[in-house]
C-alpha cells in the first residue's frame, strides 16, 4: 500500500504513520517542515493555507490518503479535489464534536448533525470538521471514510489531557479526583484508532463510524487508578463528588481533563454507540497499557508534553486544588 498522510508528525498523524511503517507500507507524509515525520517516512513539504501550499502533491499517485485537519474545510475541499483522481480513497479523522448538542446517550452515526459547509473559512471546531467531513464526500463519494473520533489518549499526545494527569499524579500526595468513581468515559487509544483507520480503509470501507470504546471499557476510577500505578502507586485521589466540585467553580474538561459529570454533556461525550465500529474491528486495549505507555513516552522526553498551539492549555491551578481540598 501507498499511503499519502497530511501531517504525520505528531500524535494522531504521527500514530497513523508509525503503524503504516510498521506494516511495510510505503509512506509519504506531507506537513509543514516543523516537525520530522518518523524514519523511514517519505516527506513532502507545503502549507495548505497559503497559495501555491499543495503544489508538492501536483504529481503522484496513492493507494490512500489520511487526514487530520481541524481548521478552514477549504483545506481539505482543495487536496481532496486535487488528489480525487489520483488516490484510491480518503480518510479523514474527523470527531463526534460533528452530532448537534445536545444529543441523548447511545448516539449513533445516523444523528442529527451540526451545520458545515466544505467552502466555509474557520468557524469553529465541530463546524470546521463538518465541514471537512462534506469535503472529502464530495471528492471522493463512497470512497471517503470519515473516522469520527471522541476523546483520544496515548502517546504523543500534544493536548494536554492525560500528560496533565500523569505530572500531577507524578507529583504524590493527595490529589482531587472527580467522582464518582465508577463513571464511565469513552475514549480511544491514539494507536487503536491507527490501527483501526488503515485497516478500515484497506478493506475498502466508507461513511461515517463512532470510534471509541464501547460502553464499560473504562471508568474514571480505572482511569485515576492506572495513572497512580503507573507513576509509583504512591498518590492518594481524594474522590470528591461533582457538585463540591462545581460549587467551587472549577471546570469539568478543562481544569479537570477527561472528567464531565453525569448529565447532558456526560451522555453526549462518554455514551455512544459504537456498533458499528465494533463490528468492522474496532479492538481497544486496556486503559491500563494506554496510561502506562504514555507515562512511558512522556519520562522519556523529560517529562515535557509538546502543546499544540491552537488548543488551550488543560489542567488544575495547584492553590484551586488544595482550597478545594482543605490542603
Amino acid at each position: 500500500m501507498k499511503l499519502l498522510m497530511l501531517g504525520g508528525t505528531e500524535f494522531v498523524g504521527r500514530a497513523i504513520t508509525e503503524d503504516a511503517l510498521a506494516r511495510g507500507w510505503d509512506v509519504t507524509a506531507f506537513h509543514r517542515g516543523h516537525h520530522a515525520p518518523p524514519p523511514g517516512a517519505r516527506a513532502l513539504h507545503g502549507d495548505r493555507t497559503t497559495p501555491g501550499g499543495l503544489d508538492s502533491l501536483a504529481a503522484g499517485e496513492w493507494d490512500l490518503v489520511v487526514d487530520t485537519w481541524s481548521g478552514a474545510p477549504t483545506a481539505v475541499r482543495d487536496t481532496a479535489r486535487l488528489l480525487a483522481d489520483r488516490v484510491g480513497r480518503y480518510a479523514y479523522v474527523s470527531t463526534r464534536s460533528v452530532y448537534a448538542y445536545p444529543a441523548p446517550a447511545g448516539l449513533d452515526e445516523e444523528s442529527p448533525l451540526v451545520e458545515g459547509s466544505p467552502d466555509a473559512g474557520p468557524v469553529g471546531y465541530a463546524q470546521d470538521k463538518r465541514g471537512g467531513e462534506l469535503a472529502a464526500e464530495a471528492a471522493f463519494g463512497e470512497r471517503a471514510l470519515l473516522v469520527r473520533a471522541g476523546l483520544i489518549l496515548g502517546p504523543y499526545e500534544n493536548v494536554g489531557r492525560l500528560p496533565w494527569w500523569l505530572n500531577r499524579v507524578a507529583r504524590r500526595g493527595p490529589f482531587l479526583a472527580p467522582g464518582p468513581r465508577d463513571l464511565p468515559i469513552q475514549y480511544v487509544d491514539v494507536r487503536d484508532l491507527a490501527r483501526w483507520t488503515l485497516d478500515a480503509a484497506g478493506a475498502g470501507l466508507g461513511g461515517a463510524y463512532n470510534l471509541v470504546s464501547p460502553p464499560g471499557h473504562a471508568t474514571m476510577g480505572g482511569f485515576l487508578d492506572a495513572c497512580v500505578a503507573a507513576t509509583g502507586g504512591v498518590a492518594e485521589p481524594r474522590w470528591t463528588d461533582a457538585a463540591a466540585i462545581q460549587a467551587a467553580g472549577i471546570e469539568p474538561w478543562t481544569e479537570l481533563p477527561v472528567w464531565i459529570p453525569e448529565g447532558e454533556a456526560h451522555d453526549h461525550m462518554f455514551r455512544a454507540d459504537v456498533g458499528k465500529a465494533l463490528a468492522a474491528g474496532l479492538v481497544c486495549r486496556p486503559v491500563e497499557e494506554t496510561v502506562a505507555d504514555t507515562w512511558a513516552w512522556l519520562t522519556s522526553i523529560g517529562g515535557e508534553a509538546p502543546q499544540r498551539p491552537d488548543r488551550s492549555a488543560k489542567g488544575l491551578a495547584p492553590e484551586r486544588e488544595a482550597a478545594l481540598l482543605g490542603l
